[in-house]
């Protein structure tokens, strides 16, 4: 195998690879894409930076990083493409001290020359003070999949509330996917759809979308990407508003003006 997995994975997916992620891109007219690396390479970021390789001005990455990681290391990630680190702190451990705050506040000013954020897959659900926890924090924070809290427990759950006040604060991101993760109906997704409609009241300018591909881990019906992008039509019918998550707000978080520039 050409990138070995990590022997510490807690999944093995089948192979997804480059031509065929390309071929879903051209499928649902996607010209730009960001490649975040996923938890079955660990810390070893060689599979993405060979793919963002292959097109340094189409695509953008999301690295995971080791704690020792040199300043000429980081530079090179950013001269590859790279515009972000991913942490997740799902799937640990020992959940009982709650979020590493000192870990990802020394990330954070590793990167913050860079002009990086910080990408958390967690569940906001699990800490109540989530908007004074990060207070401050050095770098955008980017929330994956709707902040990772079940449709069950709710858009006035604290943690969730949380969420929307750094959203509103201009100091959080939000990834509009996997919906499917986090209710318990199948497609549509119709629990899901409140938790739509709170982020973009929140601040839209700070949304993007994304496919999720290749959906790992799902362990009910496994949706197409087509029908995500069309549910996503759906949910926001504002064609301004369409562009602004689809195109502007990427533009923005990933770097992408400085080759490209405004549309």
């Amino acid at each position: 195998m050409e990138f070995p997995y990590a022997q510490e994975r807690i999944y093995t997916l089948p192979d997804a690879t480059l031509s065929q992620y390309q071929s879903l891109l051209n499928m649902l007219g996607i010209d730009r894409a960001v490649l975040v690396q996923p938890s079955v390479y660990g810390t070893d970021n060689r599979a993405m930076l060979a793919a963002l390789s292959t097109n340094p001005k189409k695509f953008r990455g999301v690295a995971v990083i080791d704690s020792n990681i040199t300043d000429a290391e980081l530079e090179r990630l950013h001269q590859a493409g790279v515009r972000g680190i991913r942490c997740n702190v799902v799937d640990v451990a020992d959940k009982s001290k709650g979020l590493p705050i000192d870990e990802l506040t020394t990330i954070a000013k590793r990167i913050q020359p860079f002009g990086w954020h910080l990408e958390l897959l967690t569940h906001v659900n699990e800490y109540p003070d989530l908007a004074r926890t990060f207070a401050g924090f050095p770098v955008d924070l980017v929330f994956g999949h709707f902040g990772y809290s079940h449709a069950k427990y709710g858009v006035h759950d604290k943690g969730f509330q949380g969420l929307l006040e750094l959203l509103k604060d201009d100091k959080a991101w939000v990834k509009m996917t996997g919906p499917y993760r986090i209710c318990d109906g199948d497609f549509p997704y119709t629990d899901m759809r409140v938790f739509n409609d709170e982020v973009i009241k929140a601040n839209s300018k700070r949304l993007i979308w994304g496919s999720d591909w290749p959906n790992v881990m799902v362990k009910k019906q496994m949706p197409h990407d087509a029908d995500l992008c069309d549910l996503f039509g759906s949910w926001v019918v504002d064609p301004s508003l369409r562009k602004t998550i689809l195109s502007d707000n990427p533009c923005m978080l990933y770097d992408y003006l400085a080759l490209i520039g405004t549309q």
